[in-house]
């Protein structure tokens, strides 16, 4: 299964007249990170950033200034999300902001059964909150100290390994052992690690003399003694 957690940073709050200035992306596969991420930031035209806004991610107008469009960076955008989940913190207010820039260049908005809001998971898992992003990076002992202000990109790489966490996929994986010619195949981070079968068993380590004493210690048991039941 491929999934992408992703986050955008907006002029402001309002989707209908506010336009998105930055996105990030991190691709999951099999609930594993690929190494592969996007990073985007965006001009939105004479649209300015609101001052709340800008005290949140830092975003000013004079950065933008040289950067593409929504419309000149639409496909890149489409390419990378293609056929993956859509995964987000708070996923309405994003997914609405998308779906506003696509509307805008007459592309199919993105449909709410692709779309995994992690904010809904915390929040039956984690009832009694607190459930915001960093909280959850406390809860679950994710580093975030390098998180100044929000950015699309590092919020998308902290919620990747919160998310992880809260649907238990490292655990998973752990347990992921298929059968193969000659051993096993364990699933790891790294992939595949082919464990071969020994052609022969290990010699046994006890020697002849504590054999016969394990043997002598059974006998004076008699026959409800445990290993009894068990063949060396």
């Amino acid at each position: 299964m491929r999934e992408i957690i992703f986050d955008t940073e907006t002029t402001g709050l309002d989707s209908r007249d506010d336009r998105v200035i930055e996105i990030g992306g991190v691709e999951l596969e099999n609930q594993f990170p690929t190494g592969r991420t996007l990073h985007l930031y965006i001009n939105p035209g004479d649209r300015k950033v609101h001052p709340d806004a800008l005290a949140v991610h830092g975003i000013t107008d004079e950065f933008l200034k040289d950067k593409p469009s929504f419309a000149d960076v639409a496909d890149q955008i489409l390419d990378f999300f293609g056929g993956a989940r859509w995964v987000a913190h708070n996923a309405t207010f994003d997914i609405s902001f998308i779906n506003a820039e696509f509307g805008r260049l007459g592309l199919p908005s993105v449909a709410g059964e692709h779309v995994t809001d992690t904010l809904a998971l915390a929040r039956r898992k984690h009832p009694m909150g607190p459930n915001s992003l960093d909280a959850l990076c406390r809860r679950y002992g994710i580093d975030n100290s390098h998180r100044a202000k929000h950015g699309a990109l590092l919020d998308s790489e902290l919620l990747a390994e919160v998310y992880i966490e809260m649907i238990g996929g490292r655990q998973a994986a752990l347990g992921l052992v298929t059968s193969v010619a000659g051993g096993q195949t364990l699933e790891a981070e790294d992939g595949p690690i082919i464990v071969l079968e020994r052609p022969r068993p290990l010699p046994a380590r006890l020697t002849e003399v504590e054999i016969a004493a394990h043997a002598a210690l059974i006998a004076k048991i008699g026959t409800k003694a445990i290993w009894s039941k068990y063949e060396r």
